[in-house]
């Protein structure tokens, strides 16, 4: 399974600042692409490349090909996105986030990184998390992976909905953030355990 670095994490192995890193991309030094969102993004094989055609340490982890768990978050909202996505980065849950701004472009994100877990806003402008879940369920694929939604509301009918395919968790983003880190944090508890 391909694993994918961002910026930040690629800059901290580098010990270069993200801007760097981010223009390394741009300018083709670096194996690279951006995601819809415009986050750049680094598979780790690519890395591991670089760092020896430039005489640099590999990482074990990234020697014994130990990813990170990749997060897709797939959320509307450009601010909450931003908070949601920096406020994950920021926490120890060791993650490395990968997000997107509607249905269709989450589900083109979860089939390239094969996540370990899944965020996902209800109301999105094309999809909701219902259809989104119900794409991934088509016939020869399955959901091997965890869904945390997350709402602004919704109704009962449509929460029903959403644990008949298979979620565990649905979080009001009234609750806060802290409450959507601590969802993420259970669900990849779960995964481990599995």
């Amino acid at each position: 399974m391909k694993r994918y670095w961002g910026t930040q994490r690629v800059a901290r192995v580098c010990q270069v600042s993200p801007a760097t890193v981010a223009n390394w991309i741009d300018q083709g030094l670096l194996k690279g692409h951006k995601t819809p969102t415009g986050r750049r993004r680094v598979q780790m094989g690519d890395l591991v490349a670089f760092l020896r055609a430039h005489s640099m340490v590999v990482p074990p982890d990234l020697e014994e090909g130990n990813g990170t768990p990749t997060v897709v978050v797939v959320e509307d909202d450009p601010g909450y996105l931003r908070v949601l996505v920096r406020t994950i980065e920021k926490s120890d849950l060791g993650v490395e986030v990968v997000e997107a701004t509607n249905g269709v472009d989450g589900l083109l994100e979860i089939g390239r990184v094969q996540p370990a877990l899944i965020v996902l806003d209800y109301g999105l402008p094309d999809l909701n998390a219902a259809q989104v879940i119900q794409r991934l369920l088509e016939p020869g694929r399955r959901l091997d992976t965890e869904v945390v939604v997350i709402t602004g509301g919704m109704p009962d009918q449509a929460a029903q909905q959403l644990r008949e395919v298979g979620v565990r968790v649905i979080v009001n983003k009234a609750d806060g953030m802290a409450a959507v880190v601590e969802a993420i944090r259970q669900a990849l508890g779960r995964r481990k355990a599995a």
